[in-house]
């Protein structure tokens, strides 16, 4: 499928066309926040994000940041042909309340990613309210994709509809 035609970033924003293939890493200077069944289960200043070519950045979290005690192991995973293997996580809610597949980490990341290595990513589809700054995220389109988009981007994004291919 032939490349679509990016839409110009304007003042404060950024192409996701012009994110790097292979994906990068880096820091994230705005405040990050996950919100489930109304508390907060993941806020950090120490954030770092993944920016790949056409889609939307995924933020990773330190587990220091995060309410790990909420999380569980899931028998999911997947495997990126960058970063390596995938293990996934399940919320418990206080009351019981389970979110499948919630978040996913790579405990042990392909070379060039070690510094996820153990970080925790979100979907912001399983969450109630995922957060970048003062921006409330939504999720990248498609079910496969774990970006968080904000008015901070521009696209086209994949996983949007006519995007398989990209």
């Amino acid at each position: 499928m032939e490349r679509p035609e990016p839409i110009t970033p304007g003042p404060g924003q950024e192409s996701v066309w012009d994110y790097p293939r292979p994906p990068r890493v880096e820091s994230v200077p705005d405040r990050l926040r996950v919100v489930v069944d109304g508390e907060v289960l993941a806020d950090t200043a120490a954030g770092l994000r993944v920016l790949e070519t056409a889609g939307a950045p995924v933020y990773y979290f330190p587990p220091a940041d995060v309410r790990v005690e909420r999380l569980g192991p899931s028998p999911h995973t997947s495997v990126c042909e960058w970063k390596g293997v995938a293990a996934y996580h399940r919320y418990v809610g206080g009351d019981g309340h389970i979110v499948d597949n919630v978040a996913w980490s790579y405990p042990d990341p392909t070379a060039g990613y070690e510094a996820i290595s153990g970080y925790l990513a979100f979907y912001a589809s399983r969450v109630d309210e995922a957060w970048v700054g003062d921006e409330r995220a939504t999720p990248q389109p498609g079910r496969f994709y774990g970006g968080w988009v904000t008015s901070r981007i521009v696209g086209p994004i994949k996983g949007e509809p006519g995007s398989f291919g990209w």
